[in-house]
């Protein structure tokens, strides 16, 4: 059991750093539904990264724990900030309609990725998986506690350490402030003297950077360096968008309800027991739950547990 639950906890790191990722971004009024294949694009810059880091090695010996953590994680941020560029262009300085753009860069990041994965090889990438895992120094000999609380990669802890400094930022800083208020009432809110473009775009590149390394952490961490397929990157994306529900747009939630997620994902691989029809149902639990949240917090009506007021809307200064 405890190893079950360690697994879950290290699964929760991929649906961390997307929510975390798209909350950033929806605090700005941006519903970024491109976070599914801004996650595959982090992962597979984050293979090109390795790569070229492994390319430039006279054999795989030569394999550094620092460059081999580093290199990819820095390609995973430039190819998923990327992505968040090409959003925010299309929608804020374009005014293309949000919905359609997020699913367009959900197609084209996940068709990117597969077409690199086919052409890109391979040599290394499961050494360099390795260095993900096993970062830190191993903790065996701490029993069940070392298992459950220090038995993970550098990622797993710093996607815990980015949602926190998330929520400190959105609750107690001035520009979380200004965020959140470009996402209430971007019209007020410039009236203020408050810069909108900046702020919405800002929030979108970071939020899809952090929303990249989901993808990297997925792909090098729990894939051990082997290719996942773009679905299975994709449905991440998807499950992240709807713990940004399930958290109530909150990102210290955020790192529980990952968690909660993470166990209800990995379950149906638990129960081996289970057949196949069993499996898809207990897969179904993540929405299930996020569709009952919604509900629930609809019928309640508080404006903590609602979404930004201008979610979703592109923001025209000469309709104000």
């Amino acid at each position: 059991m405890i190893s079950f639950i360690a697994q879950s906890i290290r699964m929760s790191a991929a649906f961390l750093f997307g929510s975390t990722g798209e909350i950033i971004t929806e605090k700005a009024g941006h519903l970024n539904l491109g976070i599914p294949g801004v996650m595959c694009m982090g992962a597979i810059g984050g293979a090109i990264g390795a790569r070229l880091y492994v390319s430039s090695l006279a054999d795989l010996s030569q394999i550094s724990a620092f460059p081999a953590f580093v290199i990819p994680l820095l390609f995973c941020l430039i190819f998923a900030s990327l992505m968040g560029i090409l959003y925010s262009f299309l929608t804020v300085s374009l005014r293309a309609n949000q919905n359609i753009t997020g699913l367009a860069i959900s197609t084209f990041g996940a068709g990117f990725a597969t077409f690199v994965n086919n052409i890109i090889p391979k040599d290394g990438f499961k050494e360099i998986g390795y260095v993900y895992f096993k970062l830190f120094p191993s903790t065996e000999k701490l029993g069940g506690f070392g298992e459950l609380f220090l038995s993970y990669g550098a990622m797993v802890y710093l996607a815990i350490i980015i949602a926190i400094a998330a929520a400190l930022v959105l609750k107690k800083t001035r520009t979380g402030l200004h965020l959140r208020a470009v996402g209430e009432s971007p019209a007020t809110a410039d009236a203020t003297g408050i810069n909108i473009t900046g702020y919405r775009y800002t929030a979108t590149i970071v939020g899809s950077a952090i929303a990249g390394m989901g993808g990297l952490f997925y792909f090098f961490d729990m894939n051990g360096g082997s290719w996942p397929y773009s679905d299975a990157i994709s449905a991440l994306g998807w499950l992240s968008i709807a713990i940004v529900i399930f958290s109530i747009w909150r990102p210290d939630l955020c790192i529980l309800s990952s968690i909660i997620f993470g166990l209800l994902y990995r379950l149906q691989y638990f129960m081996a027991s289970a057949t196949l029809s069993q499996k898809t149902l207990i897969g179904m639990l993540p929405y299930v739950i996020t569709i009952a949240v919604l509900i629930v917090t609809s019928i309640v009506g508080s404006k903590k547990a609602q979404p930004p007021a201008s979610l979703g809307l592109n923001y025209f200064r000469e309709e104000r």
